[in-house]
């Protein structure tokens, strides 16, 4: 029987989570390692400074104490699993919430999938995108659009074989729509996103200046082609975008050569 590692940022007790084990049960067994809290944009980030504490929760259901996604795949691939198995898979989400263009280095979402095809299994991250974060959740958000798709590309897999080369992760996004209004799939690059400065500063009783940083709106540079990740979420499409974690940006190695080098005698 297949195995499955589920993950995420939003907590053990999320209900993208809960919602991804619904959709992932009948195709594998499922296991579950997640953080105990919300570790939303907490980025590829592994706990260096403290011991972790892995706590069962139910059969094959475990949290991790104040941990990240990136440590619970590292933690589960070297203590749940016998020494020389992998899972066959391992899907971070369905986060509440767009993990799009620059925001993947963010994404605790997406770090979870990153550790794993560091790792060597295959992954894919999921992130449900929302008009609404908190409306949308109050109105009960039933993911049916997120749990079909995501299905249906497990199966896919699990048929044949992971589509793409090591070290590199299926990003999803999901539009925030009900599952006949969607247009389909679209193979996406990650988009340019605009950034503003939501920071909002506070005072606390005893005078002491905190910060808190506020949500950006989706706001991107549009692309010609219309072939990225923003523009196919706003036509009401499911994204998906291939990502891998070699940064190098190759274009420019032979420009920093000639830089580097230039005045040199």
């Amino acid at each position: 029987m297949k195995q499955i590692l589920l993950t995420n940022d939003d907590g053990f007790d999320a209900i993208g989570l809960k919602a991804l084990v619904e959709a992932l049960s009948p195709l594998a067994k499922i296991i579950v390692v997640a953080p105990a809290k919300n570790k939303s944009a907490c980025g590829h980030s592994l706990t260096l400074d403290r011991p972790l504490k892995l706590d069962c929760v139910r059969d094959d259901y475990y949290k991790i104490d104040d941990g990240t996604p990136t440590d619970c795949v590292f933690i589960s691939l070297n203590n749940l699993f016998k020494e020389g198995y992998k899972p066959d898979l391992i899907v971070s989400g369905i986060n509440i919430g767009a993990n799009m263009g620059e925001d993947i280095t963010y994404s605790g979402t997406a770090a979870g999938a990153m550790e794993a095809v560091l790792q060597g299994v295959p992954a894919i991250a999921i992130s449900q995108v929302c008009k609404d974060r908190c409306q949308d959740i109050k109105n009960g958000w039933d993911f049916a659009l997120a749990k079909k798709t995501i299905a249906n590309i497990v199966e896919k897999i699990f048929q044949g074989e992971f589509p793409l080369k090591e070290r590199r992760f299926l990003n999803i996004n999901i539009p925030p729509i009900k599952e006949e209004e969607c247009n389909g799939i679209k193979i996406t690059k990650a988009g340019h996103r605009e950034y503003g400065n939501d920071t909002h500063r506070h005072y606390n009783p005893r005078g002491e200046e905190f910060y808190w940083i506020g949500l950006h709106p989706l706001i991107w540079q549009a692309s010609e082609d219309k072939s990225c990740d923003f523009e196919a979420i706003k036509d009401n499409y499911v994204s998906i975008t291939p990502v891998k974690l070699d940064l190098t940006s190759y274009e420019e190695m032979d420009k920093l050569d000639i830089w580097l080098k230039k005045g040199e005698k």
